[in-house]
C-alpha cells in the first residue's frame, strides 16, 4: 500500500466518523448524548454544490478535502435544476425531459459512494416547478395566459404547472429513483409559483381545484408518503420572508401550509434579500446576525404551534455570497451560525452559486458539536 492510498483511507475513517446516526449528537463537552425528542433528525451542516462541480474530478476533490477537515457532514448537490436533469436516468420516460446542454453526471452512484466514504450526508436538490425543459417536451405541463398561449416569466422561461398530477408524478419519479442511487434526503427547491408581475401576462392554470397554498402542501405531503417508504427525508426550500410573513406569499409558500408536510424545512434568509428596514432594521445585509435571529425564531414559535417540536426541523440557508455592501466573508457568516444557534437549531447549508466556499472555511470548525441554545 502507497503512502498517499493509507493516509487517504486514514481520512476517510476518520470523516466517516461525522455522519451523523438519527437522534445522537455530540456536546461541546465532548460527549455523546441523546437529544429530548426522539423524533428528532441528523444535525446536518452541508454546502451547495452547483450541477457543474460533481461533473469535475478536480472540484469534487477539492470540496471533498474541505469537508475532511471541517464540521461540514453534507453536501446537497444539483440534481435537477432549470436545465433538467443533471445524470442520465434509467427510465425512458424521464431522461426525455433531460435536457442535456449543460453536461451530467456521468456515473451518480460512483458520486454517491465517494460522498458516504467521506462520511457526508448525500442531498439531492430537485428543483420542482421551475423547469423549462420539462416545459417543453410537454406543452400540456405549462401555465398558460388567458389566450390559452403558454405563459413565460420575465426570463421568457416557461414553468410547469404545480396543480397538474402529471408533473408531480415526473417530479416524484426522479425523486424515487435518486433515492434507488443512494441520495438519503430530496430537498425541493421551487416548491412554488412564479411571481404574477403585473408588468406580465396574467397566469392560468388548467385543471385547478385548489388554492396554490394547498397545491403545494398536497403535493409536499404526497412526496412525504412516497419519499418515507423508502427511507428517504423529504425536504424543501421556502422564501426567507416566509417565516415571518402571516399569510401565503403570492408565489404560494405559506409557512402553517407547508411545514408540517416535510421533515425538515429550509428558509433561504439570505440578509441581501431583505428591504432596508425589514424588522427595524436599516440595512439588513449588513446585520446578518440580527436578520436570521429574528427570523429562525419566529419559526420556531410558528412550529410550536402547530406542534412541530423535532429538533432539527429547521435547517436555514446561510449567505455565502455578496450581493452589496459590506462583502460577505467568514465573519459574515459566522454571525449568521451563531444566530442559528441562538435560534436553537443547530444545522444549516450554506449557498454559493459558484459553490466556491475557501473563503469562508475560517467560519468553519474542525469538528462538528452541538452549539445550539435552549430557547
Amino acid at each position: 500500500m502507497t503512502p498517499r492510498l493509507l493516509v487517504a483511507l486514514l481520512l476517510i475513517g476518520c470523516a466517516s466518523d461525522r455522519r451523523p446516526e438519527g437522534p445522537r449528537v455530540t456536546s461541546s463537552a465532548g460527549n455523546v448524548t441523546q437529544v429530548a425528542d426522539s423524533n428528532a433528525y441528523p444535525v446536518i451542516r452541508a454546502l451547495y454544490l452547483n450541477r457543474f462541480a460533481p461533473q469535475s474530478a478536480p472540484k469534487m476533490r477539492h470540496l471533498l478535502a474541505i469537508a475532511d477537515s471541517t464540521e461540514i457532514n453534507g453536501f446537497v448537490i444539483d440534481m435537477k435544476d432549470e436545465f433538467g436533469l443533471n445524470y442520465r436516468s434509467a427510465n425512458p420516460k424521464l431522461r426525455r425531459n433531460a435536457g442535456g446542454t449543460h453536461g451530467m453526471v456521468g456515473n451518480v452512484k460512483r458520486l454517491v459512494d465517494s460522498v458516504k466514504a467521506h462520511g457526508l450526508v448525500p442531498i439531492a436538490r430537485v428543483v420542482a416547478f421551475k423547469d423549462p425543459v420539462a416545459a417543453q417536451v410537454n406543452p400540456e405541463w405549462t401555465i398558460r395566459r388567458e389566450d390559452s398561449t403558454i405563459w413565460l416569466d420575465k426570463e421568457g422561461l416557461a414553468w410547469v404547472n404545480a396543480h397538474n398530477p402529471a408533473v408531480w408524478e415526473y417530479n416524484l419519479a426522479v425523486a424515487e429513483e435518486l433515492v434507488s442511487l443512494g441520495f438519503e434526503e430530496i430537498q425541493w427547491d421551487y416548491i412554488r409559483f412564479p411571481e404574477p408581475y403585473r408588468s406580465l401576462p396574467k397566469q392560468v392554470f388548467p385543471g385547478a381545484t385548489k388554492s396554490k397554498p394547498d397545491a403545494l402542501a398536497a403535493f409536499l405531503q404526497l412526496a412525504q408518503e412516497r419519499l418515507s417508504k423508502l427511507g428517504a427525508r423529504n425536504t424543501a426550500d421556502v422564501f426567507g420572508l416566509v417565516t415571518t410573513v402571516r399569510g401565503a406569499l403570492e408565489v404560494g409558500q405559506h409557512w402553517e401550509k407547508l411545514s408540517p408536510h416535510v421533515d425538515v424545512i429550509l428558509p433561504m434568509v439570505y440578509p441581501s434579500h431583505y428591504p432596508r428596514g425589514a424588522f427595524g432594521i436599516a440595512r439588513p445585509n449588513a446585520e446578518p446576525y440580527r436578520v436570521l435571529k429574528t427570523a429562525i425564531d419566529t419559526a420556531r414559535v410558528r412550529d410550536e404551534k402547530l406542534g412541530i417540536t423535532k429538533a432539527e426541523h429547521v435547517r436555514p440557508w446561510i449567505q455565502a455570497f455578496t450581493i452589496g455592501q459590506p462583502p460577505y466573508g467568514p465573519e459574515q457568516v459566522k454571525a449568521q451560525m451563531q444566530a442559528i444557534y441562538d435560534a436553537g437549531y443547530d444545522g444549516w447549508v450554506l449557498w454559493s452559486p459558484g459553490s466556491k466556499y475557501d473563503a469562508f472555511v475560517p467560519a468553519f470548525e474542525r469538528e462538528l458539536v452541538s452549539r445550539k441554545k435552549t430557547p
